[in-house]
């Protein structure tokens, strides 16, 4: 079934559709409800965005899948920052998970952030799975998470051989990540516009 994935760039009539694939993969999963959603909107706008890189996974017509990545930097010890780029949100729709669509996905589109010469890649994932497509712990190649110094689960990727080689400095998150803590009326609003659903508090989740 994966050999039938069609992945090509997102397209504005895709918007909808795969805003409420990311509201219903994310939905109670690292707090009660979601907001990847709305980061996803917001930053369509946002001047850290790349749209080159902005990527759904169509089966059948259906889109099964999405992508994107944003501009970021490492702020190094030494002065200066070191451009970078931020995966996510990612997101496989929850009935197709385990069959390695959402590997396929990001590898397919490391490739194309490679062949646009972008240098390495952070994020904040589960070393057990992205570990497979190439990724190691950020704070092992010298690089520390601004949030959390110590963070295991900051992770990073080289796309350019030796990109991250003797290179020590501070992580921070793409400003746009924080678009629902600075509106959330806005982020209500918007919320507002889809179908209702019950918001849960669960074990593993991240946040209250």
């Amino acid at each position: 079934m994966k050999n039938q994935c069609i992945i090509r760039h997102e397209e504005k009539t895709d918007y909808e559709e795969v805003e409420n694939l990311v509201r219903e993969s994310f939905w109670n999963v690292y707090r009660p409800g979601c907001m990847e959603h709305y980061v996803l909107h917001c930053f369509r706008d946002d001047s850290g965005f790349i749209p080159e890189l902005d990527y759904v996974m169509e089966l059948e017509g259906k889109i099964i899948g999405h992508i994107m990545y944003s501009r970021s930097e490492i702020k190094l010890d030494k002065g200066g920052v070191l451009p970078a780029i931020t995966l996510g949100p990612v997101c496989v729709a929850p009935e197709y998970r385990g069959r390695g669509h959402g590997k396929m996905l990001i590898n397919t589109t490391l490739e194309a952030a490679r062949g646009l010469g972008y240098g390495a890649v952070i994020l904040e994932g589960n070393i057990k799975f992205y570990g497979r497509c190439g990724f190691t712990r950020a704070k092992d190649k010298g690089v520390r998470y601004a949030a959390d110094p110590e963070a295991d689960y900051l992770l990073c990727l080289e796309l350019i051989p030796g990109y991250l080689e003797d290179v020590k400095g501070t992580f921070t998150d793409p400003e746009g990540y924080s678009v629902c803590q600075k509106d959330p009326e806005g982020f209500e609003k918007f919320e507002a516009g889809f179908p209702y659903r019950e918001k849960k508090k669960l074990p593993g989740q991240l946040q209250p």
